[in-house]
C-alpha cells in the first residue's frame, strides 16, 4: 500500500476536470440527440441503469473510501502487530494525498466560475474576486422583487449574479456591486419583516402569508453599493447561507488580509454538487428562461 498509494495523484488532474466537464455534459444534453442517446444507454442493461455521470464521477467517490477502508483497518490491528506501523504510515499517505487533492478541486471550481463571471461596468471590484481561491458555497436565491439571483460566495467577497447565454454558454453576469467580506454586514430578518415588492414594516405577501426566509447584506459604508434582501427556499436554506457566510468573514478577519495561504481543509474530495445550495438544476432551469 505504501508503495502503491503515490500513483493516486494521477486522479488530481481528472477531479479537477470534473466541474468543466460536468458543465459540458450538462450543455450537450440540451441536445435532443445526445439526450435521447444517453436516455437510452442508462435503460439498457449493461449501463446497470446508471446515469453516465455515475461512472464519470466513479474514481472521485473511490478516492474517498481509502481513508476510511485504512482507518478501519489500523483500528482493528494491536499496536504489536506487525501491520501497525505500516497501516498508520499509510493512513497519513493517503489523508495527505486526498487533502492536496481537494484543495486543488476547490481551486479548479473556484477558477472556474469566477472565469464564467461577465462584468458590465469597470466601476464593478474585480480585483477582490480574483484574488479569491475558494468558492465557499454557491445556489440560487430570490430578491424581495422576486428575481432570481445566483450568488456566489468567494474566498474574500460575495458576489449576486444573473445567469445569461453568451455565444451558446453559460456565463454569470453579474449584477450590482460585489460586497468584499471584510466589508460586508449580514441581517438576519425576522418572517413577516420584508414585502415582496420591497418595502419592510410587518408587512404580509398576498393570502395573508407572512414573507419567510429572508436575510439582508449590505456594504459597512451604504454608499458603497447597494444593499441586497435575499430570500432562501426554506429556514435550512437560509441557516446555511448565513452560516457560511460568517464563517467566510471569520475566515477572513482571521487571515489579516486578501493575500493568505491556502486554507486547511477536511480529508474529503467533496461531490461537486456539496459546494452548491440549491444550484445545480435551478441553475438550468435559469439559464432556459
Amino acid at each position: 500500500m505504501l508503495e502503491w498509494l503515490p500513483s493516486l495523484h494521477g486522479y488530481s488532474a481528472y477531479c479537477c476536470n470534473q466541474v468543466a466537464a460536468k458543465s459540458l455534459l450538462d450543455h450537450k444534453r440540451r441536445q435532443a440527440a445526445v439526450q435521447n442517446f444517453l436516455q437510452l444507454c442508462q435503460e439498457s442493461a449493461f449501463s446497470r441503469k446508471l446515469d453516465v455521470w455515475s461512472f464519470l464521477d466513479l474514481p472521485r467517490s473511490r478516492l474517498v473510501k481509502y481513508p476510511l477502508l485504512l482507518k478501519e483497518l489500523l483500528k482493528h490491528t494491536t499496536p504489536e502487530h506487525p501491520d501497525h506501523k505500516p497501516l498508520a504510515e499509510a493512513v497519513n499517505s493517503i489523508q495527505a494525498i486526498v487533502t492536496l487533492i481537494n484543495n486543488k478541486t476547490g481551486e479548479a471550481e473556484c477558477e472556474y466560475y469566477r472565469r464564467k463571471l461577465s462584468y458590465l461596468y469597470e466601476s464593478e471590484d474585480q480585483g477582490v474576486a480574483s484574488s479569491s481561491r475558494i468558492l465557499h458555497c454557491h445556489g440560487e436565491l430570490k430578491n424581495n422583487k422576486g428575481h432570481r439571483l445566483h450568488v456566489f460566495l468567494f474566498e474574500f467577497v460575495l458576489i449576486l449574479s444573473r445567469p445569461v447565454t453568451q455565444n451558446d454558454q453559460l456565463q454569470f453576469q453579474v449584477y450590482r456591486q460585489p460586497i468584499p467580506l471584510k466589508e460586508l454586514v449580514l441581517e438576519d430578518l425576522p418572517d413577516g419583516e420584508v414585502r415582496l415588492g420591497g418595502s419592510i414594516r410587518g408587512a404580509f405577501t398576498p393570502g395573508n402569508e407572512r414573507a419567510k426566509n429572508f436575510f439582508r447584506v449590505s456594504f459597512q459604508d451604504r454608499s458603497r453599493g447597494q444593499a441586497h434582501t435575499l430570500q432562501a427556499n426554506d429556514t435550512f436554506n437560509k441557516n446555511q447561507w448565513m452560516s457560511c457566510i460568517r464563517q467566510a468573514q471569520a475566515s477572513v478577519q482571521g487571515s489579516g488580509s486578501y493575500a493568505g495561504g491556502p486554507q486547511e481543509t477536511p480529508c474529503a474530495v467533496v461531490d461537486l454538487s456539496d459546494l452548491s445550495l440549491n444550484c445545480n438544476e435551478d441553475c438550468e432551469k435559469m439559464e432556459e428562461r
